[in-house]
């Protein structure tokens, strides 16, 4: 019996990084199955379900590997005229990520983290910000938005 316990396996552990780049690979999935912008041109596209918070989908730019986007609902923050919650997103086709770069929630990453965060914090913060962008595609799916309920915004929209 001795023996048995002195015999452990060690099971592999997840870094904080690593769960940052796997949150990355999990978000990747979640866009390209709700909205598959890899193939949106530059433009605004909306999703309408019919209960009045309408997703907008800003594809900014598009580069060989990468695509630059902004996801918010059609509100706006009272105070700062931005739109809460947004994210400013950014889509590595090649290695099929998806990185929240930034969030705004009523709050703006110098107002969380402050202006010049350890390292660790920054890491921290990349989490949560992350994990609430996961969480979102997933709410957002469940709902019913998707390829079927985007349509493109045109300039007398």
């Amino acid at each position: 019996m001795r023996l048995a316990l002195q015999r452990r396996h060690r099971l592999p552990t997840l870094s904080r990084f690593g769960w940052l780049m796997a949150l990355y690979a999990e978000n990747h999935g979640r866009l390209q199955r709700l909205f598959d912008p890899a193939h949106l041109g530059p433009g605004t596209y909306v999703s309408s379900i019919g209960d009045g918070l309408d997703v907008r989908l800003d594809v900014l730019e598009c580069h060989a590997y990468t695509t630059e986007l902004r996801m918010s609902y059609g509100l706006l923050d009272p105070e700062t005229g931005m739109a809460d919650p947004s994210a400013s997103l950014r889509l590595y086709r090649d290695a099929r990520q998806l990185e929240a770069t930034h969030c705004y929630a009523a709050r703006r990453w110098q107002d969380v983290i402050g202006m010049f965060p350890p390292p660790e914090r920054i890491l921290d913060h990349r989490l949560r910000m992350n994990t609430f962008l996961g969480k979102w595609l997933q709410y957002l799916a469940e709902r019913g938005h998707g390829l079927g309920t985007l349509h493109a915004l045109g300039s007398g929209d």
